[in-house]
């Protein structure tokens, strides 16, 4: 299959791609070091990727920024953020890209374990993922052509702990290869309207 991958740079793209790229074309996307250059907040440019790089038999998005911080300090600018980029830039994805997926193929969105299991300074993120998994089960009764959608829900992964670590005290992370066999599943499997939960 001819996958696109939305996200290829970041943690859970890199571990996506090393696992599918074993028996699929890649075609990395991202706001740099990519094949194609994508802004998932902007419509021109996902458009814009699309006319790039054609038909493909799937789209993943590992992509997409939320804001952390104390609710009581958040305003509506930064939740603005998690709005328009994992929320609007994920379905946009979709909306814009279903002429651009083969029959029968899909798309894998991503959204995480904050939906279900909410942490402090994360309640911007746990809107967004939990959007993005209402979305996901909404829009797969509706999908034309035989076209699938899943989400995968990760925990946070053991090489982001660096990063995220200090948000998740309690948490047992998982490792990417791990989440990364969830897109696998979406991707090659035969499900629809799902979301994976990888906790």
């Amino acid at each position: 299959m001819n996958i696109l991958l939305v996200g290829a740079s970041g943690t859970v793209g890199q571990a996506v791609a090393k696992e599918l790229e074993q028996t699929h074309t890649i075609i990395r996307a991202g706001r740099n070091g990519a094949d194609v250059q994508v802004d998932l907040t902007s419509e021109d440019s996902i458009r814009h990727m699309y006319e790039t790089i054609g038909r493909v038999d799937a789209v993943i998005s590992t992509a997409g920024s939320t804001h952390f911080g104390p609710l009581s300090e958040m305003t509506p600018a930064d939740n603005q953020k998690s709005i328009d980029s994992k929320i609007k830039g994920q379905v946009n994805l979709v909306l814009l890209g279903l002429d651009y997926v083969n029959d029968g193929g899909s798309f894998t969105l991503t959204s995480g374990i904050l939906m279900d299991d909410p942490i402090k300074e994360g309640a911007s993120a746990a809107l967004a993922n939990g959007a993005i998994k209402g979305f996901v089960t909404g829009a797969a009764i509706e999908m034309p052509r035989g076209i699938r959608i899943n989400n995968v829900s990760p925990n946070v992964l053991v090489e982001a702990l660096d990063s995220y670590g200090p948000y998740f005290r309690g948490y047992e992370a998982v490792p990417g290869e791990r989440v990364a066999l969830a897109y696998v599943k979406s991707v090659e499997g035969a499900q629809t309207g799902q979301t994976y939960e990888v906790y």
